[in-house]
């Protein structure tokens, strides 16, 4: 029990460092670009190269993780990470920049992808919503301390990539302790052409949980992409957008453990069509609150304790649905699912802005919560029954 907990730790923390160097390179690059005179376009051009990364590497991954294991690919992933925030000083370039942040997006993906993988397939059924809501949290944690960094770079403008190389350095180390593991043994050849089969079946049994981290990429980018700028425009300040944007993320950390719990007892279909649907009702209210900062604010931490865990308990729902033999497809599944919702989030949001300037902006996600609400609650049942047979 000891060395599970310890196995447990190691991976989990690893996860919140990882968060971490995402959290601050999003507003870091942002304001050294900003300061640079970069474009805004630009700038916003080069944070999709992490959601790049992750969906040009995403075909390939299966095939090393069956082949060689859980810790070889956490390893390869996290050193990946690591030489390329090293690197972020030698040169500040666009494309430089923009390669480095494609390789994060690579090594992230494979790292957590790899430790997603492990984590749901080793926890027990009445345990898994809580284990992947700790997984959640600590990235949760991770990602909203990784701003924190920023304001080093007054200091100097390299500090905050060597702090957050050296402590991705530190964690990597770590995983040597870890004993390797493999994922359950899938029958046939580990090829390209049976990973993409795989994919097909794994889309059969659980497309309905691949919406859930889908929408938590689209909201997570277009909120910290596309609000920020519908605000501007309706005369709300930059320091208020902050203060609004951290409710988000305050009310996400808070629940994200306890509906994970609550899911173990009550059914993943159940906790989640019931916080989409308040987070359509959150979005709905703030669209009337807009010009209220306390509101707003209200609205946005209600909304993230309410739709804060959706990728974690669409994970969770995934390994619910499908055969543990393709657990490993499904966690890629929904890697590749969030990126897909990362990289449409600002497009649509930034079109919408655009060409329905009468419009609320809130409009957009409170339908799309309402509209995969009952997605959720129409089709999430029919796959739910092989749960009752399902050992683990």
């Amino acid at each position: 029990m000891q060395k599970n907990h310890f196995h447990f730790s190691i991976l989990v923390s690893i996860v919140a460092i990882s968060g971490f160097s995402q959290g601050m390179l999003l507003p870091l690059i942002a304001v050294i670009f900003e300061k640079s005179g970069v474009s805004s376009s630009l700038n916003g051009l080069n944070a999709t190269a992490l959601y790049i990364g992750i969906l040009l590497v995403s075909p390939f991954m299966e095939m090393p993780l069956r082949k060689y294991g859980y810790k070889p690919v956490i390893l390869i992933g996290g050193g990946i990470v690591v030489a390329a925030l090293a690197l972020f000083p030698v040169w500040q370039s666009f494309w430089f920049w923009f390669v480095l942040r494609l390789l994060i997006g690579i090594g992230d993906h494979s790292l957590h992808f790899a430790t997603q993988t492990w984590i749901t397939s080793s926890s027990p059924l009445h345990k898994r919503g809580r284990n992947v809501a700790l997984y959640g949290l600590f990235f949760g944690i991770g990602f909203a301390a990784g701003p924190l960094m920023t304001p080093l770079v007054n200091i100097n403008k390299s500090l905050p990539f060597i702090v957050s190389s050296v402590l991705c350095l530190i964690g990597w180390f770590f995983l040597l302790a870890l004993k390797n593991e493999y994922p359950e043994p899938d029958a046939g050849i580990n090829s390209l052409l049976r990973t993409i089969k795989r994919f097909s079946q794994a889309l059969k049994y659980g497309w309905v949980a691949f919406l859930p981290p889908f929408s938590y990429g689209f909201l997570e980018s277009s909120l910290n992409g596309s609000f920020p700028v519908y605000a501007l425009r309706t005369d709300i300040n930059v320091a208020s957008v902050s203060i609004v944007l951290s409710g988000f993320a305050i009310g996400s950390i808070l629940t994200q453990l306890p509906l994970g719990m609550i899911s173990d007892r009550y059914g993943r279909r159940n906790v989640l069509i019931t916080v989409l649907f308040l987070g359509f009702l959150s979005f709905t209210v703030a669209s009337f609150l807009e010009h209220s900062l306390i509101g707003l604010f209200i609205c946005f931490l209600f909304s993230g304790m309410a739709v804060g865990s959706t990728f974690s308990l669409g994970i969770s729902f995934m390994t619910d649905l499908v055969p543990k033999n393709l657990l490993a497809t499904g966690n890629l599944l929904c890697g590749i699912f969030f990126s897909l919702g990362s990289l449409s989030g600002p497009i649509i949001g930034g079109l919408f802005i655009q060409f329905f300037q009468n419009v609320n902006f809130f409009y957009i996600i409170s339908t799309m919560l309402l509209v995969l609400s009952l997605i959720i609650y129409l089709f999430g049942k029919r796959t739910v029954p092989m749960l009752e047979g399902q050992k683990n």
